[in-house]
């Protein structure tokens, strides 16, 4: 059995840090996907699969090394966040045997959750498949007025207190089904055009045109990167295929006066998506499958 898990963290500029996350990863029973942190964005992914235990523990011990360093009061950057762990979703990889390990490993997670709201005096929240009907309208509210929002505000969290970690905000976690995270980068000076296809796929998505289902969107203005970006969550890949969404977007940047200059995937792919994804660079660590090896990389 191996379980992925991709968190993202709100750093992006501390140097020392990311050393400190590889060298961790390095030495771990894990197979490691995915790490990369981004100045603009101020936000690191990490991907990485394993047995479930050394995942869970693991990520304990990033969110260790990283409370230890990260102030959300101090924060800038273009990504919105809520917290310092900002998302810890979790996937089941191939090969898990039906309902009942779903059902174990939606305890483990629920553990897990615990574990890290009662270590760190930190409210975290249930989401997606280990979502209790409890948070549907919350989570999206929580996520509009971001950390700042969450500051001297009552809040319902599955696990810890009931009010904001004043550092470290609050922390999301659960099982959800795979997605295909990737940006496109836009030749461009501010983040309007980029704005612009954003919403127009959000609006299409929401008037059920099919070529848009499950892709969610945001645009941004990457200052050191001096291009303007559109980042998007593909959440139904077997219904969006990834090159068809990037030509979309590199043919309406043109009609909006600019143009597409480079793409990349976030995190990891399936083998099955890669027939539909000839229009990203992915580094074979990228992809999973399921069936690794218990060697780290």
């Amino acid at each position: 059995m191996r379980l992925l898990t991709v968190p993202n963290w709100s750093f992006g500029r501390d140097v020392g840090l990311s050393r400190l996350f590889a060298e961790t990863l390095e030495f771990r029973p894990l197979r490691v996907h995915y790490l990369k942190s981004d100045v603009d964005h101020n936000r690191a992914v990490t991907a990485f699969s394993g047995h479930p235990d050394v995942v869970f523990e693991t990520v304990l011990t990033l969110a260790e090394f990283a409370f230890d360093r990260i102030d959300l009061n101090r924060h800038v950057g273009v990504h919105p966040r809520i917290g310092a762990l900002d998302v810890c979703p979790f996937v089941a990889l191939p090969g898990w045997n039906g309902p009942p390990e779903t059902g174990r490993l939606l305890s483990e997670i629920e553990a897990f959750g615990d574990t890290l709201a009662h270590r760190y005096h930190l409210p975290v929240f249930l989401y997606e498949k280990s979502e209790r009907g409890r948070h549907e309208a919350d989570l999206p509210s929580l996520r509009k007025g971001g950390f700042g929002g969450l500051l001297d505000r009552d809040l319902r969290p599955d696990f810890g207190p009931t009010r904001a970690h004043p550092r470290l905000g609050v922390t999301v976690v659960g099982l959800r089904e795979f997605l295909i995270a990737l940006n496109v980068n836009l030749q461009g000076t501010d983040a309007r055009v980029a704005q612009q296809i954003a919403r127009e796929i959000r609006t299409a998505r929401s008037e059920g045109d099919l070529r848009f289902v499950g892709v969610r969107a945001l645009g941004f203005y990457l200052s050191t990167a001096e291009v303007a970006q559109v980042s998007m969550n593909l959440t139904l890949p077997d219904l969006t295929a990834v090159d068809a969404i990037v030509e979309w977007v590199g043919k309406r940047a043109f009609e909006l006066g600019t143009r597409a200059v480079g793409n990349e995937l976030i995190g990891v792919i399936r083998s099955r998506d890669l027939p539909h994804a000839e229009s990203l660079e992915i580094n074979p660590h990228q992809i999973v499958d399921g069936a690794f090896g218990d060697a780290p990389v």
